[in-house]
């Protein structure tokens, strides 16, 4: 058995961290989360849904704020003699001090083909982009950030019309086996990991609101791979009547409209003019309400 204590925070590693734990040939020792965070309206704290599978399994837990300046945790990690560690949007960058722990090395899931993307965001970067594809890498940590030789690759095709939750889910479900593939090739000396080439290198910086919010003199197409590429995580917008409405499904058209304006069309949502061409909204989310029609959400301002 690969003995291997799992990192990760969001459900993007829920079914890794799963299938892994069910592995006859994997041994998952312990889980490191993020701390619980206040969410919804009460701004109740909530775990990590690894968190939460972990505690559902029996598995022990680890919380810290910094795992950097943990040495506590570091040294109950040590005692469990670990293997390997796995990352997988963990959301803490590790020291080398952590790094040394493991028996062999820490490997990472990053959702990009590296060197492509490297940093917080490479699944929202790729769509609004407009790449026609992306994927998975398993590589070894290094100090430098997702600088480190690869293990495997992966390639997923983007389509036209998938948004960035769509592809998430598809990584997420492609992501176990590449792991497992990879932790039970280093073991037995089968795989040889490759350095990075650098050329290719660009980076996929965490977002900003700024950049959500839509420039109707930009194309659009780049509008749509906007709007795919941050939809609900956490979405395009533009104002109206100053109130701040999130776009959540497009389709570009080449009606003719001026640049900003809107032109409501009664079959399938409304009509906005781009620096190039115009984009059809389809579903929306208005300030304070739910998701709705984009038709139905401006019939009723129009009142």
């Amino acid at each position: 058995m690969i003995k291997i204590v799992f990192f990760g925070t969001p459900d993007i590693g829920l079914k890794s961290l799963e299938y892994l734990h069910k592995s006859d040939k994997i041994d998952v020792l312990a889980v490191v989360t993020q701390p619980d965070k206040p969410a919804g309206r009460g701004h109740k704290l909530q775990a990590s849904p690894i968190k939460k599978y972990a505690l559902e399994n029996g598995l022990p837990v680890f919380q810290p704020k910094s795992i950097r300046k943990e040495f506590d945790i570091q040294k109950e990690l040590k005692k469990l003699e670990p293997d390997f560690f796995v990352t997988f949007a963990f959301g803490q960058i590790l020291s080398q001090e952590v790094l040394d722990i493991p028996k062999y090395e820490t490997i990472n899931l990053h959702a990009s083909l590296l060197p492509r993307y490297r940093g917080a965001n490479p699944i929202q970067r790729a769509i609004i982009n407009g790449d026609k594809e992306t994927g998975i890498c398993t590589m070894i940590t290094e100090l430098g950030l997702d600088c480190g030789d690869i293990c495997q690759k992966l390639v997923i095709p983007i389509s036209d019309t998938m948004n960035c939750e769509e592809l998430w889910n598809e990584i997420a479900e492609k992501s176990p086996e590449m792991i497992e593939q990879t932790l039970i090739g280093l073991k037995n000396g089968t795989l040889i990991p490759e350095k990075q080439c650098e050329d290719g290198v660009c980076m996929a910086n965490k977002l900003t609101k700024e950049e959500c919010e839509i420039d109707w003199c930009k194309s659009n197409i780049q509008i749509h791979n906007l709007v795919r590429g941050v939809c609900r995580c956490p979405s395009a917008f533009f104002y109206y009547n100053d109130k701040l409405i999130k776009v959540i499904e497009t389709i570009p058209t080449n009606e003719d409209i001026p640049t900003g304006k809107i032109r409501f069309n009664s079959k399938d949502g409304i009509d906005v003019g781009c620096g190039i061409g115009a984009i059809r909204l389809l579903k929306v989310k208005p300030e304070g309400k739910g998701e709705m029609s984009a038709r139905d959400w401006f019939n009723g301002v129009k009142k």
